[in-house]
């Protein structure tokens, strides 16, 4: 049986790096998933450029679409619906609004992002907001998904009862998850702790027959393993999941030191070098990049801003992934029978 045809929008000029990192990680994709074509998006002569250095020039399942103007990390969201129509990034998001590739991935400016995404690419029914999901690991070796990261920084309880039922959605699609525990992230595991929104979502939760929800969870829980699956407001998920990155390359950085200033740690370091590296490895940031904006009616996947050409592959294949899963289908499917219960 012939593979599916794979067909993403890569939004070549957003991020930090822009075709430094995009234009390898293409080529490394398309190289790993002979059933996936590419229409690149940006400066197609710059584009061209760095392809013929990589040696990709003339590649058959590369296509360009010429961009004009691009998305600044300093744009603010509202000017770039407005004025940055002829940008790499809106491209990306008309092309799968259009139907001729089934996911976009960028790196561009997020609020920029969801604000092009939700005009151009509208909500699924039942979906009130936007949400920002990634997998990120846990001490069970598994990932753990969480949700919102910062596409909705306000949320009320039922827009945290349909991030919870997206999530729950990812989980089981895309990693394969049966019945995946869902959790709120809130400041105790007591009932009465958290605000109304938290409490009010609470029941919607406990309530519902089509997930496994087991009830609160506290920020020291988040990379344990107790859920598969954490809901929370974009304004706390993002904060959350900010610290944990910067308190990751606090430790990183402190073993370095430690292991540059004391001779014995050194050594040490050299015999456990091995499974320090595993460990790194599961540890890696770039691993889990790609955070899905989900709720829409296309698949939209945000790589970090300052993405190497490792992280941008990841962001890839989990598009990849969404592609050949349904993802935005499967999430219609199962709120349309969350609705159908509750009538």
């Amino acid at each position: 049986m012939q593979p599916l045809k794979l067909t993403l929008a890569l939004d070549m000029m957003g991020g930090d790096h822009g075709p430094q990192s995009t234009i390898p990680a293409a080529v490394a994709a398309l190289q790993e998933f002979p059933n996936l074509y590419l229409t690149l998006c940006g400066d197609q002569p710059l584009l061209e450029h760095a392809l013929q250095l990589a040696g990709a020039l003339s590649h058959p399942r590369i296509r360009f679409l010429h961009s004009d103007d691009q998305v600044s990390m300093a744009d603010k969201p509202a000017v770039a619906l407005r004025n940055k129509r002829n940008s790499s990034m809106r491209h990306a998001l008309d092309l799968v609004e259009q139907g001729q590739v089934q996911a976009c991935v960028s790196a561009g400016n997020t609020g920029a992002l969801i604000a092009m995404a939700h005009y151009v690419l509208k909500m699924l029914n039942g979906v009130e907001r936007p949400a920002l999901v990634s997998a990120l690991p846990s001490c069970h070796g598994k990932p753990v998904y969480m949700l919102d990261l910062g596409a909705t920084v306000n949320c009320d309880a039922d827009t945290l009862f349909q991030f919870a039922m997206m999530g729950a959605v990812m989980a089981e699609e895309v990693m394969g998850l049966n019945s995946p525990k869902v959790a709120l992230l809130n400041m105790g595991e007591e009932e009465i702790k958290g605000s109304d929104q938290i409490k009010r979502a609470a029941q919607l939760l406990s309530q519902c027959n089509e997930l496994n929800y087991i009830g609160y969870i506290e920020g020291n829980d988040i990379f344990s393993g107790k859920a598969d699956v954490i809901v929370c407001d974009g304004f706390v998920g993002n904060v959350a999941l900010k610290t944990c990155e910067g308190v990751a390359k606090l430790i990183l950085k402190r073993a370095q030191q430690s292991i540059k200033q004391r001779p014995l740690a050194a050594l040490l370091g050299w015999l456990f070098k091995p499974a320090i590296k595993s460990l790194y490895q599961g540890m890696n940031p770039d691993h889990y990049n790609g955070a899905s904006l989900i709720g829409l009616r296309g698949i939209v996947v945000k790589s970090h801003g300052n993405a190497t050409k490792d992280a941008f592959l990841s962001a890839i294949r989990q598009a990849v992934r969404e592609v050949e899963r349904q993802v935005p289908a499967k999430i219609k499917d199962r709120l349309e029978q969350v609705l159908i219960d509750k009538a």
